[in-house]
């Protein structure tokens, strides 16, 4: 018998690297960011432990019977971070750079995010090491599955709920929740983000990308960008960074570029956002639109333009390359995109960067809304769930930008410092 195994990366990697995502530790970059908020609001020390260390990591190896008949075993990752304001709550990752590390970073990024939009959440995450584009449905269902089966110990709808995340979908949390089914019984609030018609949400496909919008345009309101003169360039057209466009563009934005893993377009005037997802919707990527340029990512990244809105992976500004930003304003719709040097860099540049734990927190707000919508069941409409969803983004925009100003510190060690107080509090009032 043929058994091949994918073996996560190694954990040996430097803290910025040129447009390399691979090679940056992002537990690194979170933890400094954490200790950065901590220190400016005299977060005490044993708080700090406490906060800074996820409560559980579950390393597992999932065997699929491939296509071919040959045996692969797959890493897998579970990493529970802090679950004091209420049950773990966090994505599922199928992608090839995906590690420990990487995990354990995202897991924290999730407890801040729930504080910072005050759902009762704690922060999880969990991956696989794999290529999901090379797999078939097939594999990926089996995957799905095992991976399943192997970290259902430590789930439950008061315990740990899983959510899509890059390389993962609807299908695979219908997957993944008729697994746990098969053991527990019909469980809806396992998963979010899951087909609507297995009990998801209206309104959470585009969730995301939704609150991006939201805080991109109280961020523009906030630094003097008129939106509707505005030309913005967002790198990475995939769920989030396809719905940020489309919205904003019905607002009026002129969104001049965007990008994909297989390179990018950019129309000067402005592009047709319906055009372009159709284009993507025949061939597969934005690449090669009929009346466009060609614009690598990182070109993109470069653009003379009014917002830059980085959906992609994390990584992607770094000390390298941020002395080649032109952008006014900055928008981390991805997790991580803007490592703590470029971060530095565009400070002294006077570049506001509104960060991950704020910008993006729109798809674990409407995860909220799914699971108490299957625990109550009772479905929303999808004006409600919008309405609410603005209601939140918005408050959380206030709060951080607020606290901004008034303790004249950047937004990013605002909206740390805003998670990190009602975290701490409930760790406070629990031992």
């Amino acid at each position: 018998m043929s058994v091949a195994t994918v073996l996560p990366p190694q954990e040996n990697k430097t803290n910025d690297a040129p447009s390399n995502a691979s090679k940056l530790n992002f537990n690194r970059i979170t933890d400094e960011q954490f200790l950065l908020a901590a220190e400016h609001m005299g977060l005490e020390d044993e708080i700090q432990k406490l906060l800074i260390t996820p409560y559980r990591e579950l390393i597992v190896q999932v065997p699929v019977r491939m296509d071919d008949g040959k045996l692969e075993l797959f890493h897998g990752f579970r990493v529970q971070h802090n679950a004091v304001r209420g049950p773990y709550k966090g994505g599922l990752r199928f992608h090839h750079h995906v590690d420990l590390a990487e995990v354990r970073s995202l897991a924290a990024l999730m407890t801040w995010k729930t504080a910072i939009v005050d759902v009762p959440f704690g922060g999880a995450k969990g991956g696989v090491t794999c290529d999901p584009t090379s797999m078939s449905r097939k594999e990926l269902q089996s995957l799905t599955r095992g991976f399943a089966q192997k970290i259902d110990m430590a789930l439950g709808v008061y315990r740990d709920i899983v959510a899509p995340d890059v390389g993962t979908n609807a299908q695979v949390m219908a997957w993944f929740m008729d697994e746990y089914g098969k053991k527990h019984g019909y469980t809806p609030a396992i998963v979010t983000g899951k087909p609507v018609r297995l009990g998801g949400s209206l309104g959470r496909e585009e969730a995301t990308g939704r609150g991006v919008m939201i805080i991109t345009l109280e961020a523009c309101k906030a630094y003097g960008i008129d939106v509707k003169r505005a030309s913005i360039a967002v790198q990475g057209f995939g769920n989030v960074g396809s719905w940020a466009s489309r919205l904003l563009a019905q607002r009026g934005a002129n969104i001049v570029a965007v990008s994909d893993v297989k390179g990018g377009i950019f129309k000067e005037g402005g592009l047709d956002i319906d055009a372009v997802l159709a284009h993507v919707k025949e061939t597969g990527s934005v690449v090669d639109m009929p009346g466009t340029r060609p614009c690598g990512n990182e070109e993109l990244l470069t653009l003379d333009v009014d917002v830059l809105i980085p959906a992609a992976l994390g990584g992607s500004i770094t000390r390298h390359n941020v002395e080649n930003v032109s952008a006014k304003l900055i928008v981390e719709a991805a997790n991580s995109p803007v490592t703590p040097r470029a971060d530095e860099a565009l400070r002294a540049r006077n570049i506001p960067v509104i960060p991950d734990i704020l910008a993006n927190a729109g798809g674990v707000t409407v995860s909220y809304f799914e699971w108490v919508q299957n625990l109550q069941q009772f479905s929303w409409s999808h004006e409600k769930v919008n309405v609410e969803l603005e209601e939140r983004m918005l408050k959380a925009w206030w709060n951080v930008h607020t606290r901004s100003v008034e303790e004249k510190t950047p937004l990013r060690i605002a909206a740390f410092t805003e998670a990190l107080h009602r975290v701490a509090e409930a760790t406070r009032q629990r031992y």
